[in-house]
C-alpha cells in the first residue's frame, strides 16, 4: 500500500468529488424535474417511480464488473471509461421526444456514473490511512449531498431560461471537464497494488467471499433498505410527498427539496470531522448505527401519522437520522483485504442501489394501487410510507438480532 502525503491525497480528493458531485446532481435532478417531465409526456406515479429508477437501474447493472475491474485496473482508468458512457446519456434523455427515449438516457447516465463513489472508495483503502478513509467517506457524501442541492433551487431557477433539454447538454459538458480532471489528478494503479495485503494470502476472482462473509449478510437487508430508502425518499418521493400531501407548490417543493439537501450536507460535513474521535473513543460503526438508526423509523413513523403536517422539515429530518447508515461503507471495506476491496465495495453498492430501485418504483407502484381501489391521495401516500417503514423496521432488525458476535472496524489502530 502507497499512503498519499496530505497534498497529494487533497488534489486526488477533489478530482474524484467533482465528479461525485455532478454524479449526485444528476441522480437527484429527476425530482425538480417531475412536475415538468409528467406534463409534458403525460406520466403517472409509476412511470415518475420507473424514470427515477432506471438510473439506479443502470447503476446496479454495472457494478459486479465494476469491483472486479477496480481491483485489476483501478480508480482512474476505471472512471474515466464508464464517465463517457455518462455523457451520452446525457445527450440521449435531452434528445427523448417519449418515454422510453427518458428512460433509455436515464438507464445510460446511472450505468455512466456507477464508479463516482466506488472508485475513490477503492482508491482510499490503497492511498489512505483508516482514520482518513472514515472522514474522505463522509466528506465525499457531503459533496454529493451539495450535488443534490444544486439539482434542486438552481435547477428550478434555470428552467425557466434554458429549458430542461440544454439544461442536460451543460451537464454533459461537465462530465467531460470532470474526465479532464480525472486523468489529470489521479495515480495510476500499479499490478502490484493489488496483490494480497499478507505473504500466503489468496483472494477469489469472484465475488464469493464477499457473499459469505457474515458481515456483508448482515448488512445487506440495511443496505438495501434504510440506505437505499433514504436515498429513495431524497431523490425521488419527498418532492411528490411535499406536493400532493402537504401542498406545496413545485418551487415551494423545489425550496423545500433545496433545504433537505442543505441538511444533509451538513450532516455529512459533521460525520467527516467527528468520525476520527468517535474511532478513538471506542465508537465504531456498529454501536453507533445500532443507537442511531432507531431515530429514523420515529421520524418516518411520525411523517405518516401527520401526513399533510409533515413537510420539507420531517424529511429532512428523516434523511438526517438515517445517515448512520452511511458508516457501514468504510467499516465494510476494512473488513476484506486490500485486493478485496473494490468487490466489496461494489456488491455493497449494488444491494443499496437495487433497493433503490425497488423503493423508488414500489413506493409509486403501491400510491397508484391504493388509489385504484379508492384511497384518497393522502391515504394512498401514508399507506405506501407504512409499507417502507415496516421494511426498515425488520431491516434494523435483523441486523442488530444477527449480528451479536460481528463486528466492524471499532477503533484506529495505533
Amino acid at each position: 500500500m502507497t499512503v498519499l502525503t496530505r497534498r497529494a491525497a487533497a488534489l486526488v480528493f477533489l478530482a474524484f468529488a467533482f465528479a461525485y458531485f455532478l454524479s449526485s446532481l444528476l441522480r437527484a435532478v429527476t425530482a425538480t424535474l417531475a412536475p415538468t417531465l409528467a406534463q409534458e409526456f403525460m406520466l403517472q406515479a409509476r412511470d415518475l417511480g420507473l424514470l427515477s429508477g432506471g438510473y439506479f437501474l443502470g447503476f446496479s447493472a454495472t457494478q459486479l464488473p465494476l469491483g472486479k475491474w477496480l481491483d485489476r485496473h483501478g480508480p482512474r482508468k476505471v472512471q474515466l471509461g464508464f464517465l463517457g458512457v455518462a455523457v451520452a446519456g446525457c445527450l440521449v434523455f435531452s434528445l427523448a421526444d417519449n418515454f422510453a427515449g427518458l428512460l433509455a438516457g436515464r438507464v445510460l447516465v446511472g450505468a455512466g456514473v456507477s464508479a463516482c463513489l466506488m472508485a475513490p472508495l477503492t482508491g482510499y483503502r490503497r492511498w489512505f490511512t483508516p482514520t482518513a478513509q472514515m472522514r474522505a467517506n463522509s466528506w465525499m457524501l457531503m459533496t454529493g449531498s451539495l450535488g443534490m442541492v444544486a439539482s434542486t433551487l438552481p435547477v428550478q431557477w434555470l428552467l425557466p431560461v434554458l429549458g430542461w433539454r440544454p439544461l442536460f447538454w451543460g451537464l454533459a459538458a461537465l462530465v467531460l471537464l470532470s474526465m479532464a480532471w480525472m486523468a489529470l489528478g489521479v495515480p495510476r494503479w500499479h499490478t502490484a497494488d493489488s496483490a494480497p495485503a499478507t505473504p500466503g494470502a489468496t483472494t477469489e476472482d469472484g465475488y464469493g467471499m464477499v457473499w459469505r462473509n457474515p458481515y456483508f449478510q448482515r448488512l445487506a437487508p440495511l443496505g438495501f433498505f434504510s440506505y437505499g430508502g433514504m436515498v429513495a425518499m431524497q431523490t425521488l418521493w419527498a418532492g411528490p410527498w411535499m406536493q400532493k400531501v402537504a401542498g406545496y407548490t413545485p418551487l415551494e417543493a423545489a425550496t423545500g427539496l433545496f433545504w433537505i439537501n442543505v441538511s444533509m450536507l451538513c450532516t455529512f460535513w459533521a460525520w467527516g470531522m467527528v468520525n476520527p474521535w468517535l474511532l478513538r473513543k471506542g465508537l465504531g460503526a456498529n454501536r453507533l448505527m445500532t443507537l442511531g438508526l432507531p431515530w429514523s423509523l420515529v421520524v418516518l413513523a411520525l411523517i405518516v401519522v401527520l401526513g399533510p403536517q409533515a413537510g420539507a422539515g420531517a424529511w429532512a429530518l428523516f434523511c438526517m437520522t438515517s445517515t448512520f447508515v452511511s458508516l457501514s461503507q468504510p467499516a465494510l471495506a476494512m473488513t476484506f483485504p486490500q485486493a478485496l476491496a473494490g468487490r466489496a465495495l461494489s456488491a455493497y453498492n449494488l444491494v443499496i442501489f437495487v433497493g433503490v430501485f425497488v423503493v423508488q418504483w414500489g413506493v409509486g407502484l403501491a400510491v397508484d394501487g391504493l388509489a385504484a381501489v379508492g384511497a384518497s391521495t393522502l391515504v394512498s401516500y401514508q399507506g405506501a410510507m407504512a409499507l417502507y417503514l415496516a421494511c426498515n423496521a425488520a431491516a434494523y432488525a435483523w441486523f442488530v438480532l444477527r449480528g451479536r458476535s460481528d463486528n466492524a472496524y471499532p477503533t484506529v489502530p495505533t
